[in-house]
């Protein structure tokens, strides 16, 4: 029995450009970690070597820190071989990264820029599709149909692509035969460049990136174990856990503020909110007092408690009532204003938009006011 580990995409360096700084900075730091955490996989399930399908970092650029972290990561794991392959975000450029790679990788990474057989180990060669190119018109994989290795050598497969055209005619790039392993005799096809896991046949699979990145991904945050048994026998395939954040999308539909209570406390349970990335929707009809006070329990309570609130009030709609107006000024100037808005929010479309979120902000600046006085 042979075992290996199937990884892919992991994106070095992934600016994270919307989250918030601290936010932006453990989910990086997170997936440089997910090496350490690949390597404890492969050991514990017995391993010998770890494929990279592709894009290990998020650009062909990715500063000297975020190279330095990946080999000495690496490094720290003397005791697996890593086999890391050019993909469509970090081509294989003459004098580029992958050059440097070459040159500066410890003897435990293979940086595999070619496309000829590698040979694994003394039964096991490898076919690796390297890109040179960002978007390639051709199928990198199709030389494996020919590629010659000695005679009952077990036939792996490493490539970055996809096997379903994303294009229309000519745009297509990057695409690879979906029977690719059963024309080239393949044992096994590791493939990069979907972000979930998926499974194509019985010896050709996606695993998906280590560490979620975006939200609405199903199956990632994962590896796969490969398990080879007797040549012609079809691999075992098993997803590892290998991700530290959860992303997740949900909405949450108000008639009250109390209506709170229960999405929360279902998003408590079982989970570990501070590895919680969350974008949540509220939908709903509340006053304008209750959409206040929502917006600030969750804006002063849970966005502190995950790592990032994505929070999208816009299907939250707010029905000033009399009461709410009282809250700003009972007679004077402040009161006409609030009136003025409440009239204007609800005339259709940008204007009433627009009038509905001064007037929240004044209700809010009055409230903040009248604090500031009673203290």
């Amino acid at each position: 029995m042979t075992r290996f580990i199937h990884t892919s995409d992991w994106q070095l360096g992934k600016p994270f450009g919307k989250a918030p700084d601290d936010a932006r900075i453990a989910l990086q730091e997170a997936r440089l970690d997910a090496i350490g955490t690949l390597a404890a996989a492969a050991r514990t399930h017995g391993a010998a070597f770890v494929l990279v399908a592709g894009d290990v970092f998020d650009s062909a650029e990715p500063g000297d820190r975020v190279f330095r972290q990946a080999l000495s990561r690496m490094s720290s794991a003397a005791d697996l071989r890593w086999i890391l392959l050019p993909g469509n975000h970090d081509p294989a450029r003459p004098d580029g990264l992958w050059s440097r790679l070459a040159a500066e990788a410890p003897q435990n990474v293979v940086a595999a820029t070619e496309p000829t057989p590698l040979a694994l180990l003394s039964d096991f060669y490898l076919l690796p599709a390297p890109l040179a190119f960002k978007r390639t018109v051709h199928d990198p994989t199709a030389w494996f149909d020919t590629a010659e290795t000695p005679p009952g050598a077990r036939r792996l497969g490493l490539a970055h692509g996809s096997i379903q055209d994303f294009g229309v005619g000519e745009t297509a790039t990057n695409q690879i035969a979906p029977d690719r392993a059963r024309r080239a005799g393949l044992d096994y096809l590791a493939l990069g460049d979907w972000h979930s896991r998926r499974q194509i046949d019985a010896r050709t699979a996606y695993c998906g990136t280590p560490e979620p990145d975006d939200f609405g991904r199903e199956a990632s945050g994962e590896a796969l174990l490969v398990e080879l048994a007797s040549p012609g026998e079809a691999p075992r395939i098993t997803p590892v856990p290998i991700g530290r954040y959860q992303w997740i999308t949900d909405t949450w539909t108000l008639s009250a503020a109390a209506d709170l209570d229960a999405p929360l406390a279902a998003l408590s349970a079982g989970q570990d909110l501070k590895h919680l990335v969350a974008r949540i929707k509220l939908a709903g009809l509340l006053t304008l007092g209750e959409r206040v006070a929502v917006r600030e329990r969750l804006e002063a309570g849970l966005a502190h408690e995950v790592r990032w609130l994505d929070l999208s009030l816009t299907d939250l709609f707010a029905r000033p009532t009399d009461n709410d107006l009282a809250e700003i000024d009972a007679q004077g100037v402040l009161r006409e204003a609030a009136e003025r808005l409440r009239a204007l929010a609800g005339e259709p479309g940008e204007q009433g938009l627009r009038a509905m979120a001064a007037l929240e902000r004044l209700y809010v600046e009055h409230q903040r006011a009248q604090r500031i006085g009673a203290a």
